[in-house]
């Protein structure tokens, strides 16, 4: 079972729908124990890196994540799931991250003809043809919708990448750990194929 952890974002139900789509078993949830006893968990995230963080402090969802992940097993952030791991964001300067890996969310430069947020289709690279991009080819274009990027501290996590008027951190890797900038729930057969890879790995 996999659990979509609950602490009111906005995509939670696209998560769900996508993952029951593809026949897996799972669950939206805030209880502690629920997600804790879960095979894999997913942490969605829509809206701004504040707010979210307060909603995870005032739902116990913060000490959920932090704890699962620990255990080792499978865990997944989607877009904001993704810069929530990290110390913090320029969107919301002086709020803490969960700080499980070291990075810095940047606001993406606004340049001649690139609208702000980056919202649509996009090709990344792959960097790394395991873990959820197991059996993918290169360059897939997948669903962006965000005003700020990941610039990882240390690349050797950084498992695909994108432009944007910046080179943008797409999805990392690390351990038990994965997350996208995109969403792979709206990306199409070939998100649904990142979505049964990481079904898979929870297995």
């Amino acid at each position: 079972m996999i659990a979509i952890i609950d602490y009111g974002a906005g995509n939670i139900q696209s998560v769900y729908k996508a993952l029951r789509h593809i026949g897996a078993d799972c669950v939206v949830t805030r209880d502690y124990d629920e997600i804790l006893g879960a095979d894999g968990a997913v942490l969605p995230g829509v809206g701004a890196f504040g707010d979210c963080m307060e909603n995870m402090e005032s739902t116990g969802a913060k000490q959920a994540a932090l704890d699962f992940i620990k255990t080792g097993k499978p865990f997944l952030g989607i877009c904001l799931g993704l810069q929530l791991l990290f110390p913090e964001s320029e969107e919301n300067e002086g709020v803490n991250g969960l700080s499980v890996l070291n990075g810095k969310i940047k606001r993406i430069p606004s340049g001649e003809g690139l609208k702000i947020p980056h919202m649509g289709w996009n090709n990344i690279e792959i960097l790394k043809h395991d873990g959820i991009f197991e059996g993918i080819e290169n360059s897939p274009y997948v669903y962006f919708v965000h005003s700020y990027y990941l610039d990882a501290d240390d690349k050797d996590i950084v498992s695909a990448q994108t432009e944007y008027g910046v080179i943008i951190d797409a999805a990392v890797s690390y351990k038990n750990v994965t997350a996208t900038q995109f969403h792979p729930e709206k990306s199409g057969e070939t998100g649904l194929r990142m979505l049964k890879n990481f079904v898979r790995m929870c297995e």
